[in-house]
C-alpha cells in the first residue's frame, strides 16, 4: 500500500509540475510587455458527472463544479432578476443559490468535510473510520445536504455517505482519503529528480523542498518557511479561491453546451438526458429571462 501511495504521489507530482511549466510557456508566448488594462480568459467548465464509484478526487471536482455553478446562477439569474426589479417589472424572485449554498458550506466551512479531513491528517492514529465518525457526529441530521447512503445514490457502489449536490445525489467512498490528502512525495526520489540528466525534469523539480527539512534552516543561515507540506485539499481550496476571485473581477459571458446523448452518436438526442441538464443549469426556471 505504501509503495502504491508513493507511486501515485510521484506521478501526480511529475504531471502537476509539467502542467504548470507548460502554462508558463504558453502565457509567456501570448504575453506582451506593453501596458494593458484588459484581458480575455477562457474557462472550460466540465459538466457534473456521477460515477458508479465516487471518492476523494470526485469530491474535489464536484466541489469545484458547485462553486462555478453558483457563479453562473448568480450572474445569469440573480443579477438579471435585480435588473427586472429596477425596471419595475412584476416578478416573483427565485433564489437560485439556495440549492448550492448548503452543499458548498458543508464542504468548505469550518468543521465542514474538508476541514475535518485536514484535522484528521494531523493525528497519527487517525483513520478512515475516525474520519467517517467525525463526519456523522458533526453533520448527520444537522443539514439536508448530508445523509447516510440511501436510494438516492442507487447504482453507486461502496458509499459511506451521501451529498446532495445541485445536479444530483452522490454517494462517496471514504477509503484512503487521509493518505490521498497527505499525498506524500518520496523525498529520496524527489532529490534524484533534482539531479536528473533530463533538463526538463531537473528544471520542474528545482523548487521542491523536503517538508521534513522546512524550518530547520538551510545553507547560508537562511531559515526556511515552517508549516510542512500543504495537503491536497488545502491546495485545492486555495487554488479554487483564487479562481473565484479572478472570475468575480470579470464581466463574464457564457456558452452553455448540452450533451444530446451518452453514446457520442451524432444527430441523436435522448430527451431525458437533455432535460436533466437543462434542469441542472436552471434554464427551465430562467427561460423568461432570455432577451432578443
Amino acid at each position: 500500500d505504501q509503495v502504491n501511495y508513493a507511486l501515485g504521489a510521484l506521478t501526480k507530482g511529475v504531471f502537476g509540475r509539467l502542467f504548470d511549466w507548460l502554462l508558463k510557456i504558453i502565457n509567456r508566448a501570448l504575453a506582451t510587455d506593453l501596458p494593458r488594462n484588459f484581458f480575455i480568459g477562457i474557462l472550460d467548465i466540465a459538466g457534473f458527472e456521477i460515477f458508479d464509484f465516487n471518492t476523494f478526487e470526485q469530491l474535489c471536482i464536484n466541489f469545484t463544479n458547485e462553486k462555478l455553478q453558483q457563479f453562473f446562477n448568480h450572474h445569469m439569474f440573480v443579477l438579471e432578476q435585480e435588473e427586472y426589479k429596477r425596471e419595475g417589472i412584476n416578478w416573483t424572485f427565485i433564489d437560485f443559490g439556495l440549492d448550492l449554498a448548503r452543499t458548498i458550506e458543508l464542504i468548505e466551512k469550518p468543521l465542514g468535510i474538508l476541514s475535518i479531513l485536514e484535522e484528521e491528517c494531523m493525528f497519527p492514529k487517525a483513520s478512515d473510520s475516525t474520519f467517517k465518525d467525525k463526519l456523522y457526529q458533526n453533520h448527520m441530521g444537522k443539514t439536508n445536504a448530508f445523509s447516510k447512503p440511501g436510494p438516492k445514490s442507487k447504482g453507486q457502489r461502496d458509499s459511506h455517505f451521501e451529498l446532495h449536490h445541485y445536479a444530483g445525489t452522490v454517494g462517496y467512498n471514504i477509503n484512503d482519503w487521509l493518505e490521498k490528502n497527505k499525498d506524500p512525495v518520496n523525498a529520496s526520489v524527489a532529490a534524484l529528480y533534482q539531479k536528473a540528466t533530463l533538463p526538463l525534469l531537473k528544471e520542474t523539480w528545482s523548487t521542491w523542498v523536503d517538508p521534513a527539512e522546512e524550518g530547520s534552516g538551510g545553507g547560508g543561515g537562511k531559515k526556511k518557511k515552517k508549516g510542512g507540506a500543504k495537503t491536497v485539499s488545502a491546495a485545492h481550496k486555495e487554488s479554487l479561491g483564487k479562481l473565484m476571485t479572478t472570475l468575480r473581477s470579470t464581466s463574464p459571458h457564457f456558452v452553455r453546451c448540452v450533451v444530446p446523448n451518452e453514446i457520442k452518436k451524432p444527430g441523436f438526442m435522448v430527451a431525458h438526458v437533455v432535460l436533466h441538464q437543462l434542469r441542472c443549469n436552471g434554464v427551465l426556471e430562467g427561460k423568461f429571462f432570455i432577451r432578443f
